[in-house]
């Protein structure tokens, strides 16, 4: 596959993020030239891929429109947000701001520009409300609770309509809880890497509400396989897919399957639930199974292991 890839440039926002910089590794991997815009404000640079150019800028300044001339896309892919429920809630503006018109920003760029393909990593575990069927396809109803998946859900509506006033195809990933290795253990979002960076600090471990909402949680590496799977759609066909192994597990559980993997002895505290957070989501992906052959290949137990050994014992807490 790389071979015929040999020459196709494709722009990242957020690819010094946790997942990001996941799918500019496999990118890299398969022959792609890869360009990175970040500003750094939760990217980190030691996750860049070497063999990646890194463009420290804001996806809402006007500096993108440089990156844009200096690179020229062919395929943009775009993960970069203010991603934490809880503070959208509490800095609505900031959110705003950098989902929504960032994400614009980008958009006017790629229409100035041209490009072969946008692929969109929007939410699902937040646009659907509290669902009225489980697990939410893609059809469901979109009532997000809150400002993050307001935001999330107006850059689908931006999307179409710059598509079809410039032609180019669009692909949007609606994912659950992505989980695994390079997840910020010190964030607001991330519910296993936080868990487990406490776990292995032998620090006090907080569940806000009873722990018994349900997640759709799906490892980052399945996640990368999805984006790289749309790149295999029909050309000139955009989609909506949701990415998620159509499985809930309590956020009680996930404590479960942590305490086992990290030998954490202590109970957890519980707090009042965060405004904002549903209460009970899993996504059904039998679109993204038959539309783009995507599968979810890794457990929850496996995932866990992967990212517990990732984060380490003698991961110094802080950095």
């Amino acid at each position: 596959m790389s071979s015929g890839n040999s020459g196709k440039r494709a722009l990242v926002t957020g690819g010094a993020g946790f997942i990001g910089s996941h799918l500019v590794d496999r990118l890299v991997e398969e022959g792609f030239s890869v360009a990175i815009v970040d500003n750094l404000a939760t990217g980190r640079q030691q996750n860049v891929n070497t063999n990646a150019q890194l463009y420290v800028t804001d996806i809402a300044g006007p500096s993108l429109a440089e990156v844009f001339a200096q690179v020229r896309p062919h395929v943009v892919f775009h993960l970069a947000a203010q991603a934490s429920v809880t503070r959208s809630m509490e800095q609505p503006m900031e959110d705003a701001v950098t989902n929504v018109v960032g994400a614009v920003n980008l958009l006017d760029q790629c229409r100035q520009h041209g490009i072969d393909r946008f692929v969109y990593s929007s939410t699902g575990g937040a646009l659907y409300g509290e669902p009225e069927t489980l697990p939410c396809a893609e059809d469901h109803p979109i009532k997000p609770l809150s400002v993050y998946g307001a935001s999330k859900h107006a850059v689908e509506g931006y999307l179409r309509v710059f598509s079809q006033q410039a032609g180019f195809p669009f692909t949007i990933l609606r994912y659950g809880n992505v989980y695994g290795p390079r997840q910020d253990p010190h964030g607001e979002a991330g519910v296993i890497a936080i868990f487990t960076r406490r776990m292995l600090d032998g620090k006090e471990v907080v569940i806000y509400g009873d722990g018994e909402q349900e997640r759709d949680f799906v490892y980052v590496g399945d996640v990368v396989d999805a984006n790289m799977r749309a790149l295999e759609q029909d050309t000139g066909r955009s989609d909506i897919y949701n990415i998620g192994t159509g499985q809930g597990t309590s956020i009680n559980a996930v404590f479960a399957h942590l305490t086992e993997a990290t030998g954490y002895a202590r109970a957890p505290v519980y707090a009042p639930a965060r405004p904002g957070e549903v209460h009970r989501i899993y996504l059904d992906a039998t679109k993204a199974h038959d539309g783009l052959g995507w599968t979810p290949t890794v457990g929850l137990p496996e995932g866990i292991e992967r990212t517990v050994k990732e984060i380490g014992p003698t991961q110094a807490s802080g950095c």
